[in-house]
């Protein structure tokens, strides 16, 4: 990049662009995504190798091996299986069908690490339960199940230390920065009761409220056939991948390639079950590219300092005051919250970690306090692009970009006025704040 475009033409500027277009829907976001890259590359605003980096990201593999996974697992009918056993479960009202979805998304969370490899296996599931409940694609029952999968699963994992990419950032930048670690049964405490049980109220709520639905009543018919060849190799394949996704602290393999040598399986002439053309229709381009669009844009952010220069310029203007932790607390959770619009949920640990020191220094808070504030910003996005989860999700099940926007601010909003609040009280009772 050259001394005269470096000065002319700051990333920063491609960046707040790309974020007004995906925050208005004015250009679909696969085109924002592209137009994003042609300008930065064009005007070597930041070099290839940081622009494009979200196609080098273990998220972007994950996902494109789940969109394969995906479709095999409704290519041999396995989908439509496992649904037929949820459906006596999940069945019976609108408000169970959904409380069972969000229920089945937090489980999951406990023993799956990876918020991508979750919704890849969640997502073909239930939409077979949808099409078993006559739920069709674009109505509105069929969007808010799809929802409940990607609202569900990043949300209120957020609770959970090793179920969040985030969490896992902000955990290793505080130790690394701070020596400051935190165990996973005191970080369960501090965040599920708020982040996990009611939030997942929340959740349950909105989806209810703002797309009704009359799911047709699903008979718990037993299944009359047993499980053909081709259930039985994608079952073994999905057992191993769960299995390895499970234990990836012990071997050491990342859950992105353990998802892309699934994927890879689920190719293979005669051990696997797609085609080249079903695998051209499996995968959602427009997706992966908005993913794409969106780890590059963080990356750009990151490596120009933009994140860290708006958190230093925003620092002095706090109300921040050691006499008034309560609302030292609500500014941490507004500086983390500001953040995410332009360094998305993945970066704002990376962002915000580094100035926890100088902001306890500010503030009434301790370090431990002001870092785990942060959780509560990135787990309520205010808009899709913020959280790549529910993108991919969104995008799997073709759900309107408008649907998800009204469904992030309708979260967030009832979040930040309801269940703000009471994450304060929390911390307060557990001693966190004075």
């Amino acid at each position: 990049m050259t001394e005269t475009a470096s000065s002319l033409i700051h990333p920063g500027w491609f960046a707040a662009i790309a974020i007004l277009l995906w925050a208005t829907s004015l250009l679909p976001e696969y085109l924002t995504a592209l137009l994003f890259f042609a300008a930065v590359a064009v005007f070597r605003a930041a070099p290839p190798d940081v622009l494009f980096s979200g196609f080098q990201s273990e998220a972007f593999w994950l996902v494109l091996g789940g969109f394969v996974i995906g479709s095999a697992i409704r290519k041999v009918g396995l989908a439509d299986r496992i649904a037929g056993k949820l459906a006596g479960r999940l069945t019976g009202s609108w408000l169970r069908m959904v409380a069972g979805v969000i229920a089945i998304t937090y489980a999951l969370a406990f023993v799956m690490p990876s918020n991508m490899g979750r919704i890849a296996l969640l997502m073909p599931i239930i939409m077979a339960l949808a099409d078993r409940a006559g739920l069709a694609q674009g109505s509105p029952g069929r969007n808010a199940l799809a929802l409940a999968v990607g609202f569900g699963t990043y949300q209120l994992s957020a609770s959970i230390l090793p179920a969040n990419v985030p969490n896992l950032i902000m955990t290793g930048a505080a130790e690394r920065a701070y020596n400051v670690q935190f165990d996973y049964m005191s970080y369960l405490l501090l965040h599920a009761p708020v982040l996990g049980i009611l939030k997942g109220l929340v959740l349950i709520g909105c989806l209810v409220w703002m797309f009704p639905a009359s799911p047709r009543p699903i008979e718990d018919r037993a299944e009359t056939t047993g499980l053909s060849a081709a259930e039985w190799r994608l079952s073994i394949i999905l057992l191993v991948t769960l299995a390895f996704w499970m234990t990836d602290t012990l071997h050491g393999i990342r859950p992105a390639w353990v998802g892309l040598v699934s994927a890879c399986l689920c190719l293979l002439p005669r051990i696997g079950f797609l085609n080249g053309e079903e695998f051209a229709a499996g995968v959602n381009v427009r997706t992966c590219i908005y993913l794409g669009g969106i780890l590059g844009l963080a990356a750009v952010v990151a490596w120009s300092g933009l994140g860290s220069a708006i958190g230093d310029l925003i620092i002095p203007h706090l109300p921040l005051d050691p006499a008034r932790p309560a609302a030292d607390f609500a500014s941490m959770i507004g500086l983390a919250s500001l953040l995410n619009f332009v360094v998305t949920a993945n970066g704002v640990p990376a962002v915000f970690t580094p100035l926890a020191s100088s902001l306890a220094a500010h503030t009434g808070l301790t370090l431990p306090t002001v870092l785990m504030s942060q959780v509560f910003a990135y787990a309520t996005p205010l808009l899709p692009y913020q959280a790549a989860p529910i993108v991919v999700a969104a995008g799997m099940a073709r759900v309107p970009t408008g649907a998800t926007v009204k469904m992030c601010l309708t979260v967030a909003l009832i979040s930040f006025v309801l269940l703000g609040p009471l994450y304060l009280l929390w911390f307060r009772l557990l001693n966190w704040i004075g």
